[in-house]
């Protein structure tokens, strides 16, 4: 939150000049005929964002192999919410921009949601929050973490280097085998990943993805010592790099809005306003209306601890979309020139989610246990 308000301060002071000059600053490395040269601010996008990826890779196999989603019971409920949650933040959007061929490219923008800081506002709560309202929310932030992989695969991939993709494909044998052969140690998963993640740039598919991959591959359970879990042992490490380092770096470079000249006609241009109507309504809308429906025709049931008005607190939280919201507009406009700024949308839809599903959680919280 910092570091996002520190950008804003930049860009709109007389520092401006000098804080879009760093984030354009070229950054190049070669090796022969190899070269990568990229201003600052795609390889925090790009390389920086990786490791988030493979941190959120390593979350999302530990989950599935020992965690919360091995027991079946448990997908269903933050299944359907976040499908629910990723439908109809894109609908509302694609309903107010589907005859702008330029903005129509940010479908995707709110249908992401950004667990670091939905996590962060459930902690302002205090210990009164439920495990079972944690572990929704993490669960449901899975899938849509998931969901967002395959959009960005699929839908945000620009030509395909049938070259580039042969040597990923290639490197997917070796990390097979190294985790058949358990080996725990790290630097021959990262020296793969880093040949993954210049091949994965250089195919046209979006680089981050090669985090998610290698994280697939890291040994869960050492067969030496069954106690050591070199995939917890790794995602304990990373947490704090990625959180005190990646997000608000990611966040400072992201997040410079310059305000100064904006007008009305920007402010409500379709693209900002489907994207915060997206957030604080498409979420709250999808996620809370197929989790109800679920519930009442008998699919599943409700977790202890969690009453309908706390599933619709933390629906409202998952419309926090800052992080994931600001990656994925950073691709659907790379290459155009919109006469809009996706990021004020981004930031308004975000900022009202928090505090609508802070109010809603206290308020619940506050009320007699288990009172609807």
């Amino acid at each position: 939150m910092a570091s996002a308000c520190l950008a804003m301060i930049l860009a709109n002071s007389p520092l401006d000049s000098l804080y879009q000059s760093f984030l354009a600053i070229p950054v190049e490395t070669r090796f022969g005929s190899l070269q990568i040269a990229k201003p600052l601010l795609l390889w925090i996008n790009d390389g920086l964002m990786a490791v988030f990826f493979f941190l959120v890779g390593l979350e999302l196999k530990r989950e599935l192999v020992e965690g919360e989603l091995s027991d079946p019971r448990n997908i269903i409920l933050p299944g359907v919410g976040a499908i629910g949650g990723m439908a109809i933040p894109a609908l509302i959007y694609v309903y107010f921009n589907y005859n702008d061929p330029v903005a129509i490219q940010g479908w995707a923008i709110p249908a992401a949601t950004d667990i670091a800081f939905a996590l962060g506002v459930l902690t302002l709560l205090g210990s009164s929050v439920p495990t079972s309202i944690k572990i929704f929310l993490t669960s449901l932030a899975i899938f849509d973490d998931v969901g967002a992989i395959v959009i960005i695969a699929v839908f945000y991939t620009d030509s395909i280097s049938v070259i580039g993709l042969a040597v990923v494909v290639a490197c997917l044998p070796i990390l097979y085998m190294l985790n058949r052969s358990n080996v725990i140690e790290y630097s021959p998963y990262m020296v793969i990943g880093i040949i993954m993640w210049i091949a994965m740039l250089k195919s046209g598919v979006h680089a981050t993805l090669a985090g998610v991959l290698v994280a697939m591959f890291i040994p869960m359970r050492s067969k030496a010592d069954p106690s050591f879990s070199p995939l917890q042992n790794l995602e304990h490490d990373l947490h704090s790099v990625v959180a005190y380092f990646v997000l608000p770096v990611f966040a400072f470079a992201n997040a410079g809005i310059n305000l100064r000249g904006l007008n009305s006609e920007q402010l409500l241009h379709s693209a900002p306003v489907g994207i915060a109507l997206g957030l604080v309504v498409g979420k709250q809308l999808g996620i809370f209306s197929l989790c109800f429906f679920a519930v009442k025709s008998g699919i599943t049931s409700l977790p202890k601890g969690m009453t309908f008005l706390r599933l619709y607190g933390t629906a409202a939280l998952c419309g926090i979309g800052f992080t994931m919201s600001l990656f994925i507009g950073g691709l659907a406009f790379s290459g155009a020139a919109p006469d809009f700024d996706e990021r004020i949308g981004i930031i308004v839809g975000s900022i009202l989610s928090g505090v609508i599903g802070y109010i809603v959680l206290r308020r619940s919280l506050a009320s007699e246990s288990g009172a609807e």
